[in-house]
């Protein structure tokens, strides 16, 4: 089954503002309550929860390597870390311009890497 053939054309023409929000942070939490029945807004409220849980774990696991690296009076650690931390929020932007450019063209793309992680049904 190809990717159009899964949604309705109704149901994308009707969600895509509720699919685009699903990449925004916590607003992801909007289509996932108010559109709980469209397939549409679902499959990418599920990528965009997915995206915003890896910028959550990623904000607390580098604010934890940020201040060991400062307790140990390691610069060049710290450097390493802020490097990182830099590469993993280009990643994450990425995935979600991805995300917001395939919900406004109404296609139903997984998005790379963690597209074929399944959190909503």
């Amino acid at each position: 089954m190809s990717e159009q053939e899964r949604f309705e054309a109704s149901d994308i023409e009707q969600n895509k503002v509720m699919a685009v929000l699903s990449y925004l942070g916590i607003l992801v939490l909007v289509p996932i309550l108010a559109a709980p029945n469209s397939k549409f807004a679902r499959f990418h409220a599920n990528q965009g929860l997915i995206v915003a849980i890896i910028g959550v774990a990623a904000v607390i696991l580098f604010a934890i390597l940020y201040n060991i690296a400062w307790a140990t009076l390691s610069l060049g650690l710290v450097t390493v870390v802020s490097i990182l931390s830099y590469i993993v929020w280009i990643g994450i932007v990425v995935l979600e311009i991805i995300g917001i450019i395939n919900a406004a063209q109404g296609t139903g793309k997984a998005l790379p890497l963690v597209g074929s992680i399944k959190i909503l049904k």
